[in-house]
């Protein structure tokens, strides 16, 4: 199977766990494509999304599923989208597509947090990766700066404006065997927005699509 048929397979998935009658909460990301071709099929039985980037809004809305706002919604019932990189612990790095904090808000409300991958993705120390961290623009060198004490080797992402309008440093250099406590440290650092390690809230389940078929980690 190609990469992206192994996409397709593990997006269409997913959507056993969508529940009738819920607000289904959808990531970014190719493999969230295929599972937003998914939820279209079933778009009647379910009452609607809460989406974490304007590429997935854009993407359902012209599959006329309805998109509600985050701060519309309490909580929701899931929360499918994809990672970058993850370990044994079913902590995440994201955010290679620039939506890592609407990513990390729509699975902080979520009761279960579905993540859908190819095994390229699974690894047993995060890092390999480059971690991105969201900063406010005008704090980006001094936030660089930090993270140099930190260990790594923080790089600017250029050309690259998220949907908040802030912009993306990506860390390379990094071996995180404590993924909570980098976590923790990088959000304290005046000017990040949000850093792409999912640690605090990693995944509840985890779909790995194989040549074998879908694998599930519960």
């Amino acid at each position: 199977m190609t990469q992206d048929e192994l996409k397709k397979a593990v997006g269409w998935a997913a959507l056993k766990y969508v529940k009738p009658n819920s607000i289904v909460g959808v990531g970014t990301g190719s493999t969230v494509a295929h599972f937003i071709d998914a939820l279209g099929s079933i778009k009647h039985q379910i009452e609607g999304v809460v989406s974490s980037s304007d590429i997935s809004t854009a993407k359902l809305k012209n599959l006329g599923i309805p998109v509600f706002d985050c701060n519309a919604v309490d909580m929701l019932d899931i929360y499918v989208d994809s990672a970058d990189e993850i370990n044994e612990q079913k902590q995440m790095i994201k955010g290679g597509g620039a939506a890592l904090t609407r990513e990390k808000i729509v699975a902080a409300i979520a009761d279960k947090f579905v993540c859908i991958i190819d095994e390229s993705k699974q690894v047993s120390v995060l890092g390999k990766f480059p971690l991105p961290v969201e900063v406010i623009p005008m704090a980006r060198s001094a936030v660089a700066r930090e993270l140099v004490k930190l260990g790594g080797l923080p790089e600017y992402r250029q050309n690259v404006i998220t949907d908040n309008g802030n912009e993306i440093l990506d860390v390379h250099n990094l071996q995180i065997v404590d993924a909570i406590a980098l976590e923790n440290t990088v959000n304290c650092i005046a000017g990040v927005v949000s850093v792409g390690l999912f640690a605090n809230r990693g995944a509840d389940v985890v779909l790995v699509a194989t040549a074998d078929g879908v694998r599930v980690i519960e």
